[in-house]
């Protein structure tokens, strides 16, 4: 007995001295990749263009509020994080330093040397490059203007709220030296790789986590790079199977869906919304065919799924309308039809297909029920200004209703998922 006190006892004090090491340990800045001459200056309007492609806005400007004044809620499975102020005010970046500001994007250190929550991307933000990291901190200190405004802060439940314990997190999904390393010799697809990789944080929202929430990998010498993942409530589709819609559309469709937020086939949804409207309708032609071939090219190989269903039996039942349909083809010919047709594919650009859509067919169908419930609108770009609605259904809908909807749907045309419940409806309605 007293030898196992003992033993319990010494674990305890080893378990106190890692703790104390992790929390009082020096925090390890990765500083500069790259040696800049002391006359460096950022061409005119670079720092905002990378800003836009880093999406900075959508995760640092509230809904309604001032550019880049922080305040919006980043709902992460710990809790709400509420975004950092970053104009250059009292309460934002006024004080920090060029070597602050690099710490904060590569390492996720604050400017008073507390740990970021990795709802900051640094995993990937620590893949710019020093220059552009100098023109990011040139436009926010010099192209913003200050907002005095004080958000909200986070409080996470413990053991969550405890950020020294982000050090070890940093420990295991940190690495590499920092900066970009071109992999492809090809200036076009390192240059797509750089932006999907670094700037668009792509990954983030694109490729699964594991049981430490850490990305799966960070470039595509992962195979589960981009392979999808759920954030928010909707699933980001894996970008990369056979059966991916990168693999299935034309480079012009990807194209098109990256600037405008509609194609021939789809139109964006949650957070990609944010996405489209704040980052990807800005970027320049050649940056959008750079992100399209990078993609194209990192597609895995294999043979896509057999269609198991025939969709025009879907189509003539629809079409046929007997009154004794059942009553989720039913609620679809009421409510649905009008814009998406008896043969679920819609009209260009206008109304999205939903025969083959990922929404529809994604494993965790969060995101179709949310669509379903709440509605959508679609960004309004340079492009394609009108910022077309589908309205939710939620009110006139219960939760069997919206199920039985949602089952149809899952389960028509070539379409073939997984069935929901009303339970599920049910928790999306409380989200």
């Amino acid at each position: 007995m007293k030898r196992l006190v003992q033993i319990i006892i010494g674990l305890v004090i080893l378990a106190i001295i890692v703790i104390l090491a992790i929390m009082f340990v020096p925090i390890k800045r990765t500083g500069p990749t790259e040696a800049l001459s002391p006359d460096f200056k950022p061409e005119q309007g670079r720092g905002e263009y990378l800003a836009r492609m880093a999406d900075c806005a959508a995760c640092h400007t509230a809904p309604g509020g001032q550019p880049y004044a922080g305040g919006r809620e980043v709902k992460s499975p710990f809790g709400i994080i509420y975004s950092s102020n970053i104009t250059p005010d009292e309460n934002g970046i006024k004080n920090m330093t060029l070597d602050q500001f690099r710490d904060a994007l590569r390492d996720g250190i604050g400017k008073n040397g507390e740990l970021l929550y990795p709802a900051m991307p640094y995993e990937n933000y620590r893949k710019i490059s020093e220059p552009d990291i100098v023109a990011l901190y040139d436009y926010f200190m010099h192209g913003v203007k200050p907002v005095s405004a004080k958000v909200k802060e986070t409080n996470l439940s413990f053991p969550f709220n405890q950020r020294w314990g982000i050090r070890l997190w940093n420990f295991f999904a940190i690495s590499g030296k920092g900066g970009f390393e071109p992999r492809f010799n090809d200036a076009k697809l390192d240059r797509g790789a750089y932006l999907i990789e670094s700037l668009g944080h792509c990954g983030a929202c694109h490729t699964p986590r594991d049981f430490m929430f850490r990305q799966s990998g960070t470039n595509s010498d992962s195979n589960k790079f981009l392979t999808g993942e759920t954030i928010d409530g909707f699933y980001g589709p894996n970008l990369r199977s056979p059966n991916s819609s990168v693999t299935n559309w034309t480079a012009d469709d990807l194209k098109t869906y990256l600037q405008t937020g509609r194609n021939s086939h789809s139109a964006v949804v949650g957070p990609m919304k944010l996405v489209v409207e704040e980052s990807m309708q800005f970027a320049t032609e050649d940056d959008l065919d750079s992100i399209v071939a990078y993609l194209k090219h990192i597609a895995l190989q294999g043979d896509a799924p057999k269609q198991v269903r025939d969709p025009k039996k879907t189509t003539d039942m629809l079409t046929e309308a007997k009154p004794d349909m059942a009553l989720g083809a039913r609620l679809y010919m009421d409510n649905c039809n009008a814009c998406h047709f008896v043969n679920g594919k819609g009209a260009n650009g206008v109304f999205p297909e939903l025969d083959g859509a990922k929404i529809v067919n994604a494993k965790d169908a969060s995101g179709l029920l949310r669509v379903i419930v709440n509605g959508s609108r679609m960004p309004s770009t340079e492009k394609r200004p009108a910022d077309l609605a589908m309205p939710g259904f939620g009110w006139r809908m219960n939760d069997d209703e919206v199920a039985a909807l949602a089952n149809f749907l899952r389960s028509s045309w070539t379409n073939d998922a997984p069935a929901v419940t009303a339970a599920d409806v049910a928790k999306v309605r409380t989200k």
